[in-house]
């Protein structure tokens, strides 16, 4: 019975990693939508996205200068959403593995 529960919970741990990933892929795509559709940055929700976006970003903002704003947005925010689901996927890969 030991070895059922650690499986499950070795299941559940990667699904959470995986949930917390997609999270915050998720928020960093909705600021390159906001930002690509001209969204209103006074707006409590847009705000709230953005910098949320500017923390999970993480070196990542700023990190292409392409004379667009909203492409280098794209590139920014896309390159850390990328990041986040690479990185918790392989973590979650790990977790199921483990043991």
């Amino acid at each position: 019975m030991t070895v059922h529960h650690s499986v499950r919970g070795r299941q559940s741990a990667a699904a959470v990693v995986n949930l917390a990933g997609s999270l915050l892929a998720t928020v960093l795509v909705a600021h390159i939508l906001f930002v690509a559709f001209g969204a209103d940055p006074a707006n409590a929700l847009v705000g709230w996205v953005a910098r949320w976006a500017d923390v999970v970003g993480l070196w990542f903002v700023g990190l292409f200068g392409t004379g667009d704003a909203t492409f280098t947005v794209i590139l920014d925010y896309g390159a850390a959403a990328a990041f986040w689901l690479i990185v918790t996927g392989l973590v979650a890969r790990v977790l199921r593995s483990a043991g």
